[in-house]
């Protein structure tokens, strides 16, 4: 049906981009349709824009705004994306497909922009505090890697705003950490918490911590597998050596979840996001999560105070652009 109010939003990942069509509504944007591609089969962003507009039979004068979501640095209106040898420039895009208002985000922003909307049936809880209403929230996101955003408060409006916290300093809490960031500096000079945190940063932790072949790691997996394969080790085969590998994980996650809601002062809640909480949730559940989340003397009673919850619907970034698609609309 003929909506000339559409939104576009999109998730532009290093691997697989997710486009989706909404219609604009108070409550959130509701999902009219969405495809899955291949980032690296496209030249740039327009190419891939235009086939998902062919493939829906949508024009692109029925489109009021456009946000879209990148794995990489924003500068304005342009971003170079991580794993992809694309620029993208939105401005561009914007003018040659006739969308009046088309913008970029960073990728842990764009999904920022979805977490207040999201309902209780989209989020886990690990840990019920307190949320206070009138405070801000923290989105920390381990996948390939470690990504930060923050959600200001501001006079009751929630305002997302990207941040590269994740490329902030890895501390050291224990012997065992000590020895991991030791070895980590040696092979790459400075060690940022997204060397630890991430799903290179397991397999670190096996490397250079417990290195073995049990039974689910023989052959040894391929580095995109390897991650993955030690969780589930620990998680269903019970290798003890996987299971410290991850405990190991999960308490540095903890820790740095913690950081993140003291800096941002997380009163109203610190969210997970990414793909490795919602496939990991048995392991955030083990104590020496929240352990370390909690370990923060002496400001131990106000981290307590913060609800942590972990984002399960995969389409959340998506969502979040098309919220911030529909927020420049109204503001226009």
């Amino acid at each position: 049906t003929y909506n000339p109010q559409m939104l576009l939003a999109g998730d532009v990942g290093g691997t697989k981009t997710l486009i989706g069509l909404f219609a604009p509504d108070q409550a959130r944007p509701r999902l009219i349709g969405s495809r899955t591609y291949r980032t690296i089969d496209y030249p740039n962003l327009r190419a891939l824009t235009q086939q998902f507009l062919r493939d829906t039979a949508t024009v692109s004068s029925d489109i009021e705004a456009a946000s879209f979501g990148v794995a990489g640095p924003v500068d304005g209106m342009r971003a170079r994306l991580t794993n992809v040898p694309w620029i993208v420039d939105v401005e561009a895009l914007g003018r040659e497909m006739a969308i009046p208002r088309a913008h970029l985000l960073n990728d842990l922003e764009a999904l920022a922009w979805s977490v207040p909307f999201l309902d209780a049936g989209e989020l886990e809880l690990l840990h019920a505090g307190e949320a206070d209403p009138r405070g801000n929230m923290g989105l920390i996101a381990a996948g390939t890697g470690l990504g930060i955003a923050l959600i200001a408060n501001i006079d009751g409006r929630l305002v997302p705003r990207a941040s590269e916290g994740g490329h902030a300093d890895f501390a050291p809490r224990n012997d065992a950490e000590s020895r991991l960031a030791i070895a980590l500096a040696k092979e790459f000079g400075r060690v940022d918490v997204e060397r630890v945190v991430s799903g290179p940063g397991l397999a670190h932790i096996h490397r250079l911590l417990y290195p073995h072949q049990c039974a689910t790691l023989t052959p040894l997996p391929a580095a995109d597998d390897l991650p993955a394969a030690i969780s589930r080790s620990a998680l269903e085969a019970g290798c003890a050596d996987c299971r410290r590998t991850l405990e190991l994980f999960v308490s540095a996650y903890g820790a740095a979840a913690g950081n993140l809601a003291l800096t941002v002062l997380a009163t109203g809640g610190l969210f997970l996001g990414g793909g490795i909480a919602p496939q990991n949730l048995d392991a955030l559940r083990w104590p020496t999560f929240m352990q370390s989340f909690l370990d923060k003397s002496p400001m131990t009673a106000l981290v307590s105070r913060m609800p942590v919850k972990v984002i399960m619907n995969p389409g959340a970034g998506l969502l979040g652009a098309a919220t911030h698609a529909h927020a420049v609309m109204t503001e226009d």
